[in-house]
């Protein structure tokens, strides 16, 4: 990867940060050549700040770190895209954006995965995806399979909100399924990719 540095007077690039998984932009900021080494070595993204007139690595203060994951320089070589995991919030006003949007990806599924996660979390008595994961995985597994006849059972009959209504049941356990047995939809999407290229 080569970066024009000296494209600007002050040897500083714009470096656009975004969430690797989400894909939303997280915030803007500016490397230096020192700064993207340092990025690269340490894997936590460093800028320069120009107020400061120093490196700073974002996170050394709040603890809110950006883990790298890849660096791609864009066509004419001077400006930077950043994929990273964000450690908490990314602005300094404790929004997850610059731009104060919520950090969540645009697909509902994805959101959905990410509301289960949490939600697994709370006491069983306060939510419906913790008291299934108190059950275990067979009890999971069985209501997987419960939903799934129900919806075979609807798709022979036409009432159209009640053969969708077993779809979403489906879909939402299964769901359940896939992080109970530590995977995600990503995981599933991966292997469908790879007998699609075949």
């Amino acid at each position: 990867m080569k970066v024009d540095f000296s494209k600007y007077t002050d040897g500083l690039v714009p470096a656009i940060i975004q969430d690797y998984d989400t894909h939303k932009v997280l915030m803007l900021g500016f490397m230096n050549e020192t700064a993207l080494q340092k990025t690269e070595e340490t894997g936590k993204v460093t800028f320069y700040s120009r107020s400061r007139k120093r490196l700073w690595t974002k996170g050394e203060e709040s603890g809110n770190f950006l883990i790298l994951k890849s660096i791609a320089v864009d066509c004419d070589n001077d400006t930077l895209l950043v994929k990273a995991h964000p450690q908490g919030p990314t602005c300094h006003t404790g929004a997850d954006t610059c731009w104060s949007e919520p950090n969540h990806s645009e697909d509902f599924l994805l959101y959905l995965q990410d509301i289960i996660n949490l939600r697994k979390q709370v006491s069983p008595s306060e939510s419906y995806v913790a008291s299934m994961f108190a059950k275990g995985i067979n009890k999971i597994a069985q209501k997987v399979g419960e939903e799934a006849v129900e919806l075979v059972i609807e798709a022979k009959d036409d009432n159209k909100e009640l053969f969708l209504g077993e779809a979403a049941d489906l879909l939402f356990h299964y769901l359940l399924l896939l992080n109970a047995k530590g995977h995600t939809l990503a995981d599933v999407l991966a292997v469908l990719r790879k007998r699609h290229s075949k």
